[in-house]
C-alpha cells in the first residue's frame, strides 16, 4: 500500500513542475524572441514480482509476461522549442528579426559570448549597436556620429546614410551563430543563451548563408507561445494532479480499513 502512496506523490510532484513550466511560458507570451519550454518526464524503475518464464521449462510457473509494478515518474528535462515566432512590424530601423535558424551573437562584459533571438537594438553613446541592456554585437557595428538613417539588409549588411549624402556607406555586417542542438543551450535569462556541452560548439556565420536565416529590418520576432495550447496543457496538468491526489486518498482509505481489522 505504501508503494501506491509514493507513486501517486511522484505524479503530483511531476505535475507541479509541469505547471511551473506552463506558467513561465504564459508569463512570457509577450517577450520578444522568447521560446516556449516543455517539461519531459519518464517512468521510474519497476519492481519485478515475477519474471516471464518459458512454458517448456515449468508448466506450473509458465507466464509469457512478467509481473511488475512501476514506481512512478520523474522529470528529466525542460526542452526549449525553437519554432519560429510571429514577425511583428515595428517600423523602428534598429529592430531586426531573424526569419529562420540562428542567433545574434552578443559580447558580454566579461568577454564571453551569449546568444539571443531578440533583435531590439539601439545605439550607445559611441554609436555602437547594442542590446537594450547595453551588450554589444559581435563583431561590433559602429555607426558614424552623423548617421541619419540606418539600412540593414537581409544578409546582415549594415549601411549608414549620413547627413548631406545620397549614397549610404557600409559600416559592417551582423554576425550570427548556429548550434547543432539549440535545445541544449543554457538559459541565462534576459533573453540570452549560453553554449553548453549539450548544444555543441557554436557555428559562426552570417545571415543568408547556408543554414542561416535572413534578417528583416523594422520587425521583431514575437514569442512562439500559443496561449490556447498552453491553456489546454494547463487543464490536462491540473486534472492529472487531481487524479493522483485521489489515488493517495484511495490508498489512505484502504489503510484505514486495514487498521480496523480485528
Amino acid at each position: 500500500m505504501i508503494r501506491s502512496l509514493r507513486t501517486a506523490a511522484s505524479g503530483m510532484e511531476a505535475q507541479q513542475l509541469n505547471i511551473d513550466v506552463i506558467a513561465n511560458n504564459l508569463a512570457n507570451v509577450n517577450t520578444v524572441g522568447f521560446k516556449r519550454s516543455r517539461a519531459e518526464f519518464q517512468d521510474l524503475f519497476y519492481e519485478e514480482i515475477r519474471s516471464a518464464r518459458d512454458s517448456s521449462q515449468d508448466q506450473a510457473e509458465a507466464s509469457p509476461m512478467p509481473l511488475e509494478v512501476g514506481q512512478g515518474t520523474r522529470a528529466v528535462a525542460t526542452q526549449k522549442l525553437f519554432g519560429q515566432g510571429a514577425l511583428q512590424a515595428t517600423n523602428n530601423e534598429l529592430d531586426v528579426a531573424i526569419e529562420g535558424a540562428g542567433f545574434f551573437r552578443i559580447q558580454m562584459a566579461d568577454g564571453t559570448n551569449a546568444y539571443t533571438r531578440n533583435g531590439a537594438f539601439t545605439r550607445d553613446k559611441e554609436g555602437r549597436l547594442v542590446t537594450l541592456e547595453g551588450q554589444t554585437l559581435d563583431p561590433p557595428i559602429i555607426l558614424p556620429e552623423d548617421t541619419q538613417n540606418v539600412i540593414i539588409e537581409n544578409d546582415g549588411t549594415v549601411k549608414s546614410l549620413q547627413v548631406g549624402t545620397v549614397e549610404p556607406i557600409e559600416v559592417g555586417r551582423i554576425g550570427m551563430t548556429l548550434f547543432i542542438n539549440p535545445s541544449g543551450l543554457e538559459s541565462q535569462g534576459h533573453n540570452l543563451y549560453a553554449a553548453s556541452e549539450g548544444s555543441g560548439e557554436p557555428i559562426d556565420g552570417f545571415p543568408g548563408e547556408e543554414g542561416f536565416g535572413g534578417l528583416g529590418q523594422g520587425m521583431l520576432e514575437g514569442s512562439n507561445v500559443e496561449v490556447v495550447e498552453e491553456m489546454i496543457d494547463l487543464i490536462a496538468a491540473q486534472r492529472a494532479y487531481e487524479i493522483n491526489s485521489r489515488v493517495i486518498q484511495a490508498a489512505d482509505q484502504m489503510l484505514q480499513e486495514t487498521t480496523r481489522l480485528r
